[in-house]
């Protein structure tokens, strides 16, 4: 790793000091924020991984549903039972804040109850379950699209703030703290000197008395 440039001074040594004192403290508030950041993903992956199931499970059985429909229904009774939806639905999207992390906020709001858009004189009952079974899924499938992404965002954080956190404990504070080593040796080293001169000089001046 190159080394820091520094003069050695009395001055550069005090501002290597604070430096120092600052990436130390920057780097417990980078350890602790990194640790926050995995909790908090530990938790959303964890909701991500029960969102999942679920919707797996009531898409599967949607699936299934249609299948038993279309056994009994041509295609095109199909296409024309679902021409218009059962209700009317709005996906309000926002974002909300995660550790100072953006990360999106998604409500679903139905204006009324549900309504089967066809008869059910000439449609199946499994038809009726499998349009159940979609507006059940689809508050799921919103859920599961905000912790997607929210649990991405995260861990790109973490990402992040563990090079962060990498740097300030592998670069910067060795380099800090070995330039203040070098620093104290040589200001300790010209102290000597000067000490072992004034020494020399009284020595001489004493000689030169006698």
């Amino acid at each position: 790793m190159a080394a820091i440039q520094y003069k050695p001074t009395r001055m550069e040594l005090s501002n290597l000091k604070k430096r120092l004192k600052t990436a130390v403290r920057g780097h417990k508030m980078m350890k602790d924020k990194r640790d926050e950041l995995v909790r908090r993903f530990i938790v959303l992956a964890r909701q991500n991984k029960a969102l999942r199931e679920q919707t797996e499970e009531k898409l599967q059985k949607a699936m299934d549903n249609f299948v038993l429909a279309k056994a009994t229904m041509s295609n095109n009774e199909v296409e024309e039972a679902l021409l218009y939806p059962a209700r009317g639905m709005e996906v309000e999207a926002d974002t909300q804040s995660i550790l100072s992390i953006p990360v999106p906020k998604m409500a679903l709001s139905t204006g009324e109850d549900m309504v089967y858009p066809y008869g059910f004189s000439s449609t199946s009952a499994d038809l009726d379950g499998a349009v159940q079974a979609i507006a059940e899924v689809l508050p799921l499938m919103l859920q599961l699209a905000e912790a997607e992404k929210s649990t991405a965002r995260l861990a790109d954080e973490i990402e992040k703030t563990r090079r962060r956190v990498n740097a300030l404990e592998y670069v910067m504070i060795p380099q800090y703290t070995e330039a203040i080593h070098a620093i104290q040796m040589k200001l300790d080293e010209n102290e000597r000197g000067n000490l072992s001169r004034l020494m020399k000089t009284k020595e001489m001046l004493e000689a030169q008395a006698q």
